[in-house]
């Protein structure tokens, strides 16, 4: 079966989104290219890269999650670095996969606009 293992959003400034994931998720650096920077968590690449100038390529993404140890530490840290929380936090009950809640507890802004789920129990079908 086929992994998501790389996941690229585009932005005006790679310097400082690549910045914000390694400061707030502890993403490491693995990469650099023409065009941007590449970062990971061990499990999937994250390709930080610029938006061509003059064109009118989005920034950004429909979303990303990130299963974190402690949410409340990741959002201290989110909000210091910029980003900022969309919803008031949901307590995860799991359940089976047939009839899924929530997976995340709370749904947050990044610096560039990106939508973000953060997560302590983390998604179903995930390592």
């Amino acid at each position: 079966m086929a992994r998501i293992k790389h996941i690229a959003i585009r932005t005006n400034e790679p310097v400082k989104t690549a910045a914000f994931y390694q400061e707030v998720f502890g993403l490491k650096q693995v990469g650099l290219g023409r065009n941007g920077i590449y970062l990971s968590d061990g499990h999937i690449n994250l390709a930080i890269l610029k938006c061509p100038p003059g064109s009118d390529a989005d920034v950004g993404i429909e979303h990303l999650g990130f299963q974190v140890e402690d949410v409340d530490a990741t959002l201290a840290k989110l909000n210091h670095h910029g980003g900022k929380s969309l919803t008031e936090r949901v307590n995860v009950t799991p359940t089976d996969a047939s009839n899924p809640q929530s997976y995340y507890e709370i749904k947050c802004f990044g610096p560039d606009g990106q939508i973000l789920d953060i997560s302590g129990t983390g998604w179903i079908g995930t390592d």
